[in-house]
Order: C-alpha cells, then structure tokens, then sequence
C-alpha cells in the first residue's frame, strides 16, 4: 500500500464575515451602529481586506389604510404622497447610516479596516423582515439598537430586538444608548 499522495494545495478560503445592522429614525439605531463600526468592526476585521460586509437594512412599515373623516378612502395623490414620505424617510436613514460607517473608516489609521457596506430597503413588518434577512444572507451577527422601552409600553408597541432574539438563528448583538444625565 503506497502512501497518498500530496499536492500543493491553495492556502484555506477564509469565512467572509456579513454583519447586519438594522436601523430606523431613532438615535438609539444610530447609536447602535456608531458603536458598532467604532468599536467591534475594526477588531473583527483586522487583518482581513475586504472580507467583511456590512449589510444596513431599513423596513418601511406597510402603508396604512387611511380614512377620511367622512369614511372614504385617500385619493390616489394623498396615497402616492405618504408613499413617497416613507420613501425619503427610508432614503435619509441610509444616508445618515452610510455616513456613520465612512466616518468610522476615516477615523480608523489601520491601513486593514476596509468594510464593505451594502445597503437593503424592505418592506413590511420589521421583526419579522429582519429575521427573513439575517437568514437569508446568512449572516455571522445581526446589530439593532434597543430603544430601552419599559414592560408596559413594551406590551402595547412590541420589541422589534426582543423578537429578533428569540427568532434570528445567528448571534445577535443588541446595544442600548446610554441613558442622558438630564
């Protein structure tokens, strides 16, 4: 019996990291990807050019059916108006998020801190999309800032985090802004 045989082989393919942070209108989304790009992506990416991608999703919620006060439905102005409002809503929270992400990688000297950054903008029920997405990319962590609500308003608004960590399959990492001394 003859031993096997060797080749050369290419060196092993390294994981590409996808991290996705999702964000919205409130500061403690931005905080939370502040934090996150300030102070874990240059560690995680180290080393790795252009290995890793930040993937910023936004869920515009589905549009309401609005009545007028006389019990008709909008006409179709009224609709495409709110439709293009949460259109430029969606639009200005990736702006300020993609300027959080290049002011994080102008702020970083190391040569090796180079991210990707992709953007998403979805439609529907945020727990639930942001989930279909975390899978869908398969991502290595899901970001998303908390808001910090109580128990009770908790109950009657829901906790988009709350729901992702209990559904999202991969680890999810969920920042709190700090609480203002005012």
């Amino acid at each position: 019996m003859s031993a096997p045989e060797t080749t050369a082989s290419s060196p092993p393919q390294e994981h590409k990291k996808i991290f996705l942070a999702a964000v919205d209108e409130s500061e403690e989304s931005i905080h939370a990807l502040s934090w996150f790009v300030n102070k874990i992506l240059p560690a995680s990416s180290s080393g790795h050019h252009h290995r890793s991608t930040l993937v910023l999703v936004y869920v515009k919620p589905p549009p309401p059916l609005y009545f007028s006060p006389d019990g008709h439905v909008f006409s179709a102005d009224v609709m495409a108006a709110m439709d293009k409002y949460r259109n430029d809503v969606a639009e200005c929270v990736m702006v300020k998020a993609k300027r959080v992400c290049k002011q994080a990688a102008g702020d970083n000297d190391n040569g090796d801190y180079q991210v990707k950054v992709e953007t998403m903008i979805e439609n529907g029920d945020a727990r639930d999309v942001i989930c279909q997405v975390a899978e869908k990319l398969g991502v290595d962590v899901l970001v998303m800032g908390s808001h910090g609500y109580g128990p009770i308003k908790r109950a009657f608004l829901g906790s988009v985090s709350n729901h992702c960590a209990q559904n999202v399959k991969c680890p999810i990492l969920i920042i709190k802004r700090p609480k203002s001394n005012n």
